[in-house]
């Protein structure tokens, strides 16, 4: 299947929930909206989700899930779908807000509040169809227009960076930070607006940074601040960014996409 297939086709859902009503009815949202979603199965908790995703790897897109349920909660299955060797994304749909920042720092695609809007999940959905990976198969790659820069306010005055130039953007506190191979620039944009700006010359390698992909020299398993084991990707000017699991495999894509690669 081509990455535009892949793009096309309807997302596949396992919607997990402790009460079968609130099952049913974000079932029938899916159903109702403009672009459906398909969905695949059920689980009443996190045990049963679990289970169904490691019997049928790759075989979901998505898991929209519950946050308050007998056992473990919501947060921790989603932690355990992060390790996943093919990771669906996740989305809370919860009554509760409290939870939006654990959530996020758990990658999750979107957090969603009880009771679901149709406009807001269709939102939420068309987010995680964006981010759907590619199927394996050619890619096409968009080479950066030699003439495309981005205009960056520096002490007071506009300069242009040619996008030729950007090795990643990195999302820190307020601002994001451009880092070519000899500056480093502050933006006001939204890292999600430039990854819009960027389209495919770029890869998302965590929740809080992009990456060149004519940037990506080396990947490997490396130890993470935390002290557990995670991976990293080392970038044109020698340094080391965090990569999500999930974002792994786009990574390696780029890798295989460099010149002069076996």
């Amino acid at each position: 299947m081509t990455a535009t297939a892949t793009q096309n086709r309807p997302l596949r859902a396992l919607v997990v929930d402790d009460e079968p009503l609130a099952r049913q009815r974000l079932a029938q949202l899916l159903s109702r909206l403009e672009e459906p979603v398909s969905v695949l199965g059920e689980a009443g908790d996190a045990g049963a989700a679990l289970a169904w995703l490691e019997d049928r790897p790759g075989q979901v897109d998505v898991v929209l899930l519950d946050i308050q349920m007998p056992g473990p909660d919501g947060l921790r299955l989603a932690d355990k779908i992060r390790a996943l060797a093919s990771a669906p994304q996740v989305v809370f749909v919860t009554a509760h807000t409290e939870h939006a920042l654990k959530a996020f720092e758990l990658e999750a695609s979107d957090y969603l509040t009880k009771p679901v809007r149709l406009e807001r999940l269709a939102q939420a959905m068309a987010r995680c169809r964006k981010r759907l990976p590619a199927a394996s198969g050619p890619v096409a790659v968009a080479v950066p227009d030699p003439s495309a820069v981005l205009l960056v306010q520096e002490r007071g005055r506009l300069v242009k960076v040619p996008v030729s130039d950007i090795v990643y953007l990195k999302a820190e506190l307020k601002y994001v930070t451009l880092r070519t191979a000899s500056h480093s620039y502050v933006l006001d944009d939204s890292l999600t607006d430039l990854e819009e700006r960027l389209g495919t010359g770029v890869i998302r390698v965590h929740r809080n940074a992009l990456v060149a992909r004519a940037a990506v020299r080396r990947l490997e398993r490396r130890d993470d601040p935390d002290g557990g084991e995670g991976w990293a990707v080392q970038v044109g000017s020698g340094e080391w960014l965090t990569v999500s699991r999930r974002q792994v495999p786009a990574v390696k894509d780029a890798l295989t996409e460099a010149p002069g690669h076996p």
